[in-house]
C-alpha cells in the first residue's frame, strides 16, 4: 500500500539499488561543458538551468521548448536564447530540480495510452512548486 502523495514505481522485490538510482537519467548534473560551448552549428541539444544557489541543471531543449516561458526565452531575443542558459533567482535548486522533474514527467506520459503514475508532491513542497509553476506555464 502507498501512503498518500507517494508513487512507488518499483514493486518491491524489483525496486533497483541505490548505485543504480544515485544519478537519475532524467537530470544530469554532470554533462561535459563542451555540450554548452557554441561551436557555430545548431543550438545545444541542452540548456542549462540555474537555481537561486547557482546550482546547475541541464535540461534537454526539446523538453524546454514544451513550456511556454522557457520557449518565449529561448526563441525570443533574449540573453538567454545566445547563451542556451536561463537563471531562476527566485527558485530554489530543489524546487527547480522537481519542476524539471515534472517536465520529463510530463513529456513522458502526455500522449501515452498506458495508467498514468501520480507525480509525487510533498506538502511543504506544495506553495513553492505552485509559484514555479505559475511562473513558467506549466
Amino acid at each position: 500500500v502507498v501512503s498518500p502523495g507517494r508513487f512507488r514505481p518499483f514493486p518491491r522485490h524489483a525496486r533497483p539499488t541505490p548505485a543504480a538510482t544515485a544519478n537519475p537519467p532524467d537530470i544530469d548534473n554532470n554533462l561535459p561543458a563542451a555540450i554548452m560551448e557554441d561551436d557555430g552549428a545548431d543550438a545545444s541539444p541542452y540548456i542549462k538551468l540555474v537555481s537561486a544557489e547557482n546550482h546547475e541543471i541541464f535540461l534537454a531543449r526539446r523538453i524546454a521548448l514544451q513550456v511556454e516561458t522557457l520557449r518565449a526565452m529561448l526563441e525570443g531575443n533574449f540573453r538567454e536564447s545566445e547563451e542556451g542558459v536561463i537563471r531562476f533567482p527566485d527558485m530554489s535548486a530543489s524546487a527547480l530540480e522537481k519542476v524539471v522533474r515534472y517536465l520529463h514527467y510530463k513529456d513522458r506520459y502526455s500522449n501515452s495510452n498506458a495508467r498514468i503514475p501520480e507525480f509525487p508532491i510533498e506538502p511543504e513542497e506544495a506553495l513553492e512548486l505552485l509559484v514555479a509553476a505559475s511562473y513558467l506555464n506549466c
